[in-house]
């Protein structure tokens, strides 16, 4: 079907995403409830589970992070080059967005850039924009989930719990987001240093397989 193969790259995506968190939650389930079985609490459903502070805090702790690299790294390419790698421009082209009003006259343009000089400017950054503010939105619920989870370990061991806000300096907090945000960036700046030299044939993300290694971008 056309429809499958049009959008095969994203459905086969978005199943392994399913796959992938339908997987998180019955593990995180089952070793909540074999740490509720050594206190001698039977635990609780999958469902209250899957809405508990715990599983949001993890989930969106990964997400902060997927969606702080792709942030980064749509606007570091867009002004920083790598000679050589796929996954930079080639600093001798010339610049593909250099006259958006003229451009915007082109069938087939995206009618926002019809709208005006601060819309074009908005459109022409809006990548890199919805990608921080999903960044955003994920690192306010992994903060305020996180504080959760605090809280309650605080009340079961007798302990005042502290506040959402005070939990923003807690560096427990921070020590879940760095953990995940080194391994993001290293990851990378891996793929943009391998590219130079290495190739996946048919692949968008690697240069040609017969391209010379100092050819830069796709």
């Amino acid at each position: 079907m056309r429809f499958l193969r049009n959008n095969g790259l994203t459905l086969v995506l978005l199943i392994l995403f399913a796959a992938s968190i339908l997987g998180h939650a019955l593990a995180g389930w089952r070793v909540e409830l074999e740490d509720a079985l050594r206190h001698g609490d039977s635990g609780g459903s999958l469902w209250a589970y899957v809405a508990s502070p715990q599983f949001l805090s993890s989930v969106f702790e990964n997400w902060e992070s997927e969606f702080l690299q792709m942030a980064a790294y749509v606007v570091l390419t867009a002004v920083l080059i790598q000679r050589g790698s796929s996954e930079s421009r080639d600093p001798d082209a010339p610049s593909r967005d250099a006259d958006l009003e003229s451009a915007s006259r082109k069938p087939g343009a995206p009618s926002a850039l019809r709208w005006g000089a601060f819309a074009r400017a908005v459109y022409s950054r809006s990548l890199g924009l919805a990608l921080a503010l999903l960044f955003i939105l994920s690192f306010i619920i992994h903060w305020t989930q996180s504080a959760r989870v605090a809280a309650e370990e605080a009340l079961a061991h007798g302990e005042a719990p502290i506040s959402t806000l005070a939990y923003l300096v807690d560096p427990q907090l921070w020590f879940e987001s760095f953990q995940n945000w080194q391994s993001e960036f290293l990851s990378t700046a891996v793929l943009v240093l391998l590219s130079i030299f290495l190739r996946q044939r048919e692949s968008p993300e690697s240069k040609a397989v017969a391209a010379p290694h100092g050819q830069t971008g796709e």
